[in-house]
């Protein structure tokens, strides 16, 4: 009797433990599932790229797709025919909800509102960045993300910049 009663318990523990590793690999499927619609409805805002070179206006592109290839060569998705240029001078990436941009070891450089590019730095609209003697001037459309609001201390709690009423933290 107890022997039959010990197999019975087995077979329980058994069967409950089949039905929780199917219930986490259901709920493990249906997350993977989740995200990849989430990811696959994440969009990249489009890039407004003003070429100028000597203060004179070339062209003005737009770009949907999330990584640019700036340089001399044709196959670059942003092609400049300017000899001081490399054949792959420079980068812009969408990753992080940011764009960002990169120097890819060109011999001039690429400066960014004037300062040389030493790493991977986040770009936005009205920034301006050279590759050689060719200007990019950026432009960031449909940015869903709002622009941050200096906040001013005061004794207690906060003072908005816009509405100067205290709000709490």
């Amino acid at each position: 009797m107890i022997g039959a009663l010990v197999l019975l318990l087995r077979a329980l523990l058994a069967v409950s433990l089949y039905a929780f590793l199917a219930w986490a690999f259901l709920s493990l499927w249906r997350d993977f599932q989740l995200q990849g619609t989430i990811l696959s409805e994440r969009r990249v805002p489009p890039l407004n790229l003003t070429i100028r070179r000597a203060e004179l206006v070339l062209q003005n592109r737009s770009f949907s797709q999330a990584e640019i290839t700036i340089g001399r060569d044709p196959a670059c998705e942003c092609s400049v025919d300017d000899d001081s240029i490399s054949a792959r001078h420079a980068r812009l990436s969408y990753h992080h909800n940011q764009w960002w941009l990169e120097d890819l070891g060109s011999m001039n450089g690429t400066l960014l509102n004037q300062v040389k590019l030493q790493m991977p730095t986040v770009v936005m609209s009205e920034d301006e960045f050279v590759c050689g003697e060719t200007h990019f001037g950026v432009e960031v459309t449909g940015n869903r993300l709002a622009p941050t609001r200096q906040i001013r201390k005061k004794k207690r709690g906060f003072l908005d910049e816009e509405n100067t009423k205290p709000s709490s933290v």
